[in-house]
């Protein structure tokens, strides 16, 4: 993944894009956490300023000058995928144009882990 992007008149780090869209996906009822950001990661956010994010996992690129991501997820059992997706990718897609002001192309939705209840 390039370290920045070029896109609407801006460049943007990727590790920008990346904290949005793990901010925006992990909000979503289902989702466990971003590929590589999991229970240990989010406690060291807790205690320091600065988020982590899962930035080596969240692909993104500009193609025919929109933003396409691509993102990484760990999914609680018990929720339809493809449902789950569309929330995901709705998401997203709405923090990138809210926060950084481009059009996404695409939300691209990989579904890696299902967590299991403890019983």
């Amino acid at each position: 993944m390039p370290n920045e992007l070029s896109i609407g008149g801006i460049t943007v780090s990727s590790n920008v894009i990346a904290t949005v869209v793990t901010i925006a996906a992990e909000k979503v009822d289902g989702v466990a956490y971003v590929n590589g950001h999991n229970v240990a990661t989010s406690l060291v956010s807790l205690f320091t300023q600065t988020p982590t994010v899962a930035v080596d996992t969240i692909a993104c690129d500009v193609e025919d000058g929109k933003l396409v991501v691509s993102v990484p997820v760990a999914v609680f059992f018990g929720y339809t995928f493809t449902e789950l997706a569309d929330q995901i990718r709705a998401a997203v897609a709405e923090a990138i144009q809210t926060q950084v002001g481009v059009e996404v192309g695409a939300v691209d939705v990989r579904i890696d882990e299902l967590i299991f209840p403890k019983e």
